[in-house]
């Protein structure tokens, strides 16, 4: 597994200028490069053809997505580009919804083609780690996968296996931006460059 597609899915808007998000993709790239890895890029704000996207998910054998926390989801361009791109590659990336005539009831989500790739979310969030983790706190303790389980289904809707999520946490009160950056390194070390060997 050595192609990877990075997809930087950060929006700037109102005060968050989505800097973090660019620098984390740029310690993706670098991490991975230097360790043979040959990487693929997309910014989505920055624009895409459906199509080429197809390509470039066909050619990967793991997809990284770069995403903020933006109301409790990832930013709109994202869901844009997943609506635009999938539709694109209906037939080649999923075959149908999965369920059989016979039981239209079981297997939904299990029509992807995409069964030999993997896919690592890495999130920036503006609230404190406990928020996700505390029963009692404001998510009830789902956890970073629990609240970004929309994003994940829809990936796994195409048959791709999850890798480790990465979150930064409190990131514009607590400005931590080398501990993150160190700390990402060392995730994509762990997850991606000492699973392929």
């Amino acid at each position: 597994m050595k192609n990877v597609l990075l997809i930087n899915g950060a929006k700037a808007f109102g005060f968050s200028e989505a800097k973090l998000s660019a620098s984390l993709c740029q310690v993706a790239f670098d991490t991975l490069s230097e360790n043979g890895f040959k990487v693929e890029q997309t910014i989505i704000d920055e624009g895409y053809e459906p199509k080429t996207e197809v390509e470039k998910i066909l050619r990967a054998d793991i997809i990284i997505f770069q995403v903020q926390g933006f109301w409790m989801n990832a930013p709109w361009i994202v869901w844009e580009y997943f609506a635009k791109v999938f539709q694109e590659g209906a037939g080649v990336l999923f075959a149908n919804d999965g369920r059989s005539r016979s039981d239209a009831s079981k297997k939904y989500g299990s029509g992807g083609l995409c069964q030999d790739k993997k896919f690592m979310i890495s999130w920036t969030w503006n609230a404190p780690e406990e928020a996700f983790t505390d029963k009692n706190q404001f998510f009830g303790g789902v956890g970073i996968d629990g609240v970004g389980i929309s994003i994940m289904k829809t990936l796994e809707f195409l048959g791709m296996k999850a890798l480790k999520t990465f979150a930064c946490y409190d990131v514009h009160k607590e400005n931590q931006g080398e501990k993150y950056l160190k700390d990402y390194k060392e995730h994509i070390l762990s997850e991606i460059v000492k699973g392929a060997k």
